[in-house]
């Protein structure tokens, strides 16, 4: 359990840092990647609402194999997203541009298959959660 957490906490940090540096350079960024402002304010948020669901589960004791699946589900439809925007945006994205979206993709894609492969550890209904 102690190393599924600390993945969490991982995901939880690395949501939240790039949730947090992307909304404060959003303007600069745009600039840079040659991507709409609006779009990387949206890439933003969905990382802080996701920061907050993975930090949830990485504060409790024994987070539930249900939640964990979700969260991994969660992830590869974000990298599905982010794929999905590298593609679309790749005649008019600079580099740097694609090269944040893909890189996302791989990152969030790892976790996902990280925290499927050790979601095992997790308790379930059968074995009984905590009240």
């Amino acid at each position: 359990m102690t190393r599924l957490r600390t993945l969490l906490r991982i995901d939880c940090m690395a949501a939240a840092l790039a949730g947090v540096l992307v909304w404060l350079c959003a303007g600069w960024l745009a600039d840079l990647y040659a991507l709409p402002r609006d779009l990387l304010l949206t890439i933003a948020a969905v990382n802080l609402l996701y920061a907050s669901g993975s930090g949830s589960l990485a504060l409790r004791e024994r987070p539930p194999q249900s939640l964990i699946a979700m969260l991994a589900v969660a992830n590869v439809v974000w990298a599905v997203v982010c794929l999905t925007l590298a593609v679309r945006h790749a005649g008019t994205a600079s580099l740097f541009g694609l090269g944040h979206l893909l890189g996302e993709a791989l990152l969030v894609g790892g976790l996902a298959c990280l925290e499927w492969a050790w979601r095992a550890g997790a308790p379930t209904a059968r074995r009984g959660l905590p009240s």
